[in-house]
């Protein structure tokens, strides 16, 4: 079986090295919404943080070369303004169907917590599952593969080919380009409002956490490939969530840095058993789309799905 999963895994992750891809505008089939996916180009960097780097973390490292492919990814976090038009969906069923496409569940309470939930503000709060779901469903409007990005692709892109902190005067700057407990005011703001990185990319750094595809693993440097890396699925928790969000110090705000979710960030969900879409406690994590520059078959986008949302 582990055999299996590592085969679908390699399929999913290792597409053309070489394949060129442009920056280009994706519309939502019978909607007026509409997001850029900036492309990201294929390249070799340093995973993980110097031994020296401020703020590092234990499981940032060993530091390690990676080599990977070209593909795209969101210039901004999915916002509300998308992610509504799955959530709304009344052709989805609400009823447990792996097979298919399930719409979310109505939240029981009010998650943005009153920090605003017009179009240009992150989708918040949703669990991993939630984020692959309408993974899926853009999957059956656009017959396009999306999904969350992996460790490796999320801190390349991050990076935006910088060898270290790619912001150019370090932290003393950080709060041109992210959102962070110094100066959200205690919330998230709108996507976009901010400098993008090196590759037109905004918010990589604050204002929401985001999902990644892998799951967490301390030692995750140690045991991964040097090629378009990405871990098995294996239980709910732990996942990798980068970025640092809008409650953290500066220090968090770094390329590098990663965070294990917790069952802790549904502990107040008043349901039995707890939601599988919602956060009651995460309401700092969102994510960004990512899109490989050759679409898999149909047959592999099913495995995959069926993989990762079992």
């Amino acid at each position: 079986m582990k055999a299996i999963v590592l085969l679908i895994v390699s399929t999913m992750i290792h597409y053309a090295y070489s394949q060129e891809v442009n920056t280009y505008e994706q519309d939502i089939p019978g909607t007026t919404i509409t997001f850029k996916m900036a492309a990201i180009p294929a390249g070799k960097f340093t995973m993980g943080s110097a031994p020296t780097e401020k703020g590092r973390g234990t499981d940032e490292g060993p530091q390690k070369p990676i080599t990977i492919s070209s593909f795209w990814m969101g210039i901004k976090e999915v916002t509300f303004a998308e992610w509504d038009l799955y959530f709304k969906d009344v052709t989805l069923p609400q009823t447990k169907n792996l097979d298919g496409v399930t719409r979310a569940t109505p939240q029981y309470i009010d998650l943005t917590w009153g920090m605003g939930r017009d179009g240009k503000h992150p989708v918040n709060s949703m669990s991993h599952a939630a984020a692959l779901m309408y993974c899926k469903w853009l999957y059956t409007k656009t017959d396009i593969f999306f999904r969350l990005p992996t460790e490796a692709e999320w801190e390349y892109a991050c990076r935006a080919g910088a060898t270290a902190n790619p912001l150019k005067k370090g932290e003393n700057n950080l709060k041109e380009y992210g959102y962070f407990k110094e100066n959200s005011s205690g919330k998230f703001h709108h996507v976009g409002q901010l400098k993008p990185n090196a590759w037109g990319l905004y918010d990589m750094l604050g204002n929401l956490s985001e999902w990644t595809m892998d799951q967490y693993d301390p030692a995750y440097y140690e045991k991964i490939s040097e090629r378009d890396p990405l871990s098995a699925p294996a239980t709910k928790y732990p996942k990798t969530v980068r970025g640092g969000s809008y409650q953290d110090e500066g220090k968090e705000l770094r390329c590098a840095n990663r965070l294990a979710s917790d069952a802790k960030w549904n502990q107040r969900d008043p349901q039995i058993p707890k939601s599988k879409w919602w956060l009651t406690d995460g309401m700092f994590v969102g994510f960004r789309l990512v899109r490989p520059s050759t679409q898999p078959s149909k047959e592999e986008i099913e495995k995959f799905f069926a993989l990762y949302l079992k």
